[in-house]
């Protein structure tokens, strides 16, 4: 899968987050790289996403002209899953949700009980 149609199954489940999750973002930019850094990911171990900012739940008082927080989901960690195309679109799903839940503020035990692991 090349980089756009990857960009495209990431930008799907963009456009599916419910109402209440759009409405709530806020100063969030989403990206796409290959792989992670070696910032990112020191140990190698072969991230799928990482969300990097300041999570909703934990801005106080003086969070004000910020840079966005970032998600990034890379996309040749993904690939190399060798998951067939609806796995994949799974995976990406899955992914994408976790590192938004990140950015709100919901732990993995939320995720969970909503249905986003």
């Amino acid at each position: 899968m090349n980089r756009e149609q990857f960009e495209v199954m990431v930008d799907r489940v963009l456009e599916t987050l419910p109402q209440w999750v759009i409405d709530t973002v806020d100063n969030l930019h989403v990206l796409v790289e290959d792989w992670p850094s070696r910032d990112q990911d020191p140990d190698g171990e072969g991230l799928l996403g990482l969300y990097e900012g300041v999570s909703l739940h934990d801005r106080g008082n003086e969070y004000f002209a910020s840079l966005p927080d970032v998600i990034t989901i890379f996309r040749l960690p993904h690939i190399r899953l060798g998951l067939d195309d609806e796995a994949l679109a799974a995976e990406v799903r899955k992914t994408v949700l976790h590192e938004v839940a990140h950015h709100l503020g919901i732990d993995d035990d939320r995720l969970h009980e909503l249905g986003w692991d």
